[in-house]
């Protein structure tokens, strides 16, 4: 196992081109590996986002690590007109190559410097993307730059699972049965060990809660989805 196909979690958070690489080395199959990860609830995490929003048609959503775009034609659905945007080229070419994005903009673009004017969209989504960000409060504070007052911000993104002895054994499935099934279907499954770390690692639902009213957010709640396992974040910009 190469340092430039895992790596440490402290070497891909100095260098976020390392982590642009490892998500276009995952590109291909990036979708189906997702899906059978999660027992096929990432469908059912994508609707939930999707309903968070208080946005139709004429609203601007920016859909941020949007990778392949699947989250973002989920977010289609909503009548509301949806930017990709991600820095990772190959998850960018590998979603435009898909017949079910086709009309949606993809736009290359680092977190912590979007390339939108100030308060210009009315809700920013992140999905899974966001503890991949070499600084998750400067990306926060960039998402509040964009939103107009009143917008919405929904972060859905790997928790803490609450009861006690589902944790532990999510735990396990993490660090043990995840890299092993990722072997099997992901195009690189070392990149999945890094996941798993990453996701371990992660703030519990109360703490990210604490960091998105820090960068300037209001109103900031949060939904458990499958027992904690991910959690929905939602938030106000205000006026």
């Amino acid at each position: 196992m190469s340092a430039r196909s895992r790596g440490t979690r402290a070497e891909l958070d100095r260098d976020p081109r390392a982590v642009a690489r490892m998500f276009d080395g995952v590109a291909a199959r990036y979708d189906l590996t997702n899906t059978v990860l999660s027992f096929a609830q990432d469908v059912r995490w994508r609707r939930a986002t999707r309903a968070a929003l208080a946005v139709g048609p004429g609203d601007v959503v920016l859909d941020v690590a949007a990778g392949t775009g699947v989250s973002t034609v989920e977010l289609a659905r909503t009548g509301a007109r949806c930017l990709a945007t991600d820095f990772s080229l190959g998850m960018l070419r590998t979603g435009r190559a898909r017949p079910a994005t086709a009309g949606l903009p993809f736009v290359a673009a680092d977190a912590l410097h979007l390339p939108v004017p100030d308060a210009s969209v009315d809700a920013v989504v992140i999905s899974f993307g966001l503890r991949n960000t070499v600084d998750v409060d400067a990306a926060l504070a960039e998402f509040a730059r964009v939103t107009r007052p009143g917008g919405t911000l929904a972060v859905c993104e790997f928790s803490r699972p609450t009861w006690a002895p589902f944790r532990r054994l999510y735990t396990d499935y993490l660090m043990r049965a995840l890299p092993r099934v990722a072997t099997a279907v992901s195009s690189n499954p070392d990149a999945y060990v890094y996941l798993a770390e990453s996701i371990r690692a992660w703030p519990d639902q109360a703490a990210l809660a604490q960091r998105i009213a820090a960068a300037g957010w209001r109103s900031v709640a949060w939904r458990d989805l499958s027992g904690g396992i991910v959690a929905l974040h939602t938030a106000t910009r205000p006026s």
